[in-house]
């Protein structure tokens, strides 16, 4: 099984659009009220959905990049306000905090080989069995 997407709700179309060209995505689909964007490396996609009243919805889209530092610093020229300059966490992840026009949180961040194995990851043989 693959995930095709991930669909993020927004206020106001145009606004979430330009914002997403602005960070560098390419955009594939331009409705009124849905959006799709390429990510520039890699294959995966996510797309915006108009959505009237409130869009906090506590999800957290998360965008994987080698030279984190780099383009936070290239983005902030750009005018982006990060909530959270790159920092090393504690799960081992280097990670930087903004927010799109609509409240939706965006984690920027660099794992390597933590993001799938970290040293915490369950073994296939504890994991739970699916059943038939």
């Amino acid at each position: 099984m693959h995930m095709n997407q991930v669909t993020l709700p927004v206020s106001d179309m145009e606004e979430a659009t330009a914002f997403y060209r602005r960070m560098g995505f390419l955009q594939i689909v331009d409705t009124p009220h849905y959006a799709r964007f390429e990510c520039p490396q890699g294959d995966a996609t996510f797309s915006l959905s108009l959505e009237d009243g409130s869009c906090h919805n506590g999800s957290v889209i998360y965008f994987e990049h080698e030279q984190l530092d780099e383009l936070v610093a290239e983005l902030q020229g750009k005018g982006f306000e990060f909530a959270q300059a790159p920092r090393d966490m504690s799960y081992l992840w280097r990670e930087a905090i903004l927010y799109d026009p609509s409240g939706n949180k965006i984690k920027l961040y660099r794992a390597g080989e933590n993001r799938r194995y970290p040293p915490w990851r369950v073994e296939l043989s504890a994991a739970p069995d699916a059943g038939p």
